[in-house]
């Protein structure tokens, strides 16, 4: 991640609870990339719950299982599927009771529009179902704002933004269908502070309207203040400096890593039907393909030019690729 993003800011990251169980409740614009961001930027063990869709083959199924990742069952899977979430969030009433920490996306889906949708109600469930069937927790709510500059560019920039944490109980009156909807609006409210959102009517004319400014839309903040004052006082993203610099040394990059680039693409990048699974992708030919050709390439130069020669290129590979992104 480091090599793949020009920056990752992190805000208030000392708001997150500590020794307590945790339920994070984050957007989702950029598929894998999300959490993989929070992974990087919180140093607990997680759990994730993820769209079942992405567990039909039976490889990544055993995989992702590692990676403590749980299959959520929506509609669009099919309304038999939708009796096994009862299992998963029972399992996730489970950890949380165990002082566990639990992420889910309540928009139920990603999508790359700057916004919050409307929030599904799974979530509140699995806050109400621990309440009631552990008393005794004392559940924290964390929201979390993901921000990026340009989720289809390479190199791109984020901005991560923890909200305050909301103990659960202080939003419980016993009232369940009356909770749910206490509960959906109080999150919506209050990721709607932490990331840009656009509203959903005239939203191709609100963005472009931005986007002319030259907004940055690393600071929600500042984006929300400006569409809330009819587009007075925007703040604008920095200027972009050294350009010619900039594409001179990732020119350089694609030569040096032409085969992991090619494969990209004119292979992986043509097949990708969803765009918000551009930078998923892209990452993942990058962390696979991107070593491997690197090793094929010192032990190449090695055998034709010996062990200095190898080491000296591996370091010059290695501070192209860093300047390339970084600059």
């Amino acid at each position: 991640m480091f090599f793949y993003f020009k920056k990752i800011t992190v805000f208030n990251k000392e708001r997150l609870p500590k020794n307590k169980p945790t339920l994070i409740l984050c957007n989702h614009q950029n598929g894998l990339i999300d959490p993989l961001l929070i992974a990087v930027t919180i140093d607990r063990f997680l759990h994730y719950l993820t769209r079942a869709g992405v567990f039909t083959k039976p490889l990544l199924a055993k995989l992702f299982h590692r990676f403590q990742m749980l299959p959520v069952y929506r509609i669009r899977d099919g309304w038999g599927s939708l009796t096994n979430n009862n299992a998963i969030f029972e399992t996730c009433t489970k950890l949380l009771s165990q002082g566990e920490t639990v992420v889910i996306f309540p928009e139920g889906g990603h999508d790359l529009r700057r916004t919050v949708r409307p929030l599904s109600k799974g979530f509140t469930r699995i806050v109400w179902d621990t309440l009631e069937k552990y008393p005794e927790t004392d559940l924290q709510l964390l929201p979390l704002g993901l921000n990026y500059e340009g989720i289809l560019n390479f190199p791109d920039k984020a901005t991560i933004h923890f909200g305050e944490p909301i103990p659960a109980k202080s939003l419980y009156t016993g009232q369940r269908n009356q909770d749910v909807v206490t509960l959906k609006t109080r999150i919506q409210a209050e990721m709607s502070q932490l990331t840009t959102v656009v509203p959903i009517e005239n939203y191709k004319e609100t963005l472009d309207k931005l986007e002319s400014l030259k907004v940055d839309f690393l600071k929600p903040h500042t984006v929300n203040a400006c569409i809330k004052n009819n587009f007075e006082a925007p703040v604008e993203r920095p200027k972009a400096r050294f350009v010619w610099l900039k594409q001179l040394f990732r020119f350089l990059l694609i030569v040096n890593y032409i085969m992991p680039y090619v494969v990209w693409k004119y292979y992986a990048q043509p097949k990708i039907k969803e765009l918000e699974f551009v930078a998923t992708f892209r990452f993942a030919v990058t962390i696979v393909l991107g070593p491997l050709w690197l090793l094929l390439t010192v032990f190449a130069v090695g055998s034709l030019f010996g062990f200095a020669a190898a080491l000296y290129y591996l370091i010059m590979s290695l501070v192209l690729a860093l300047v390339a992104v970084k600059l």
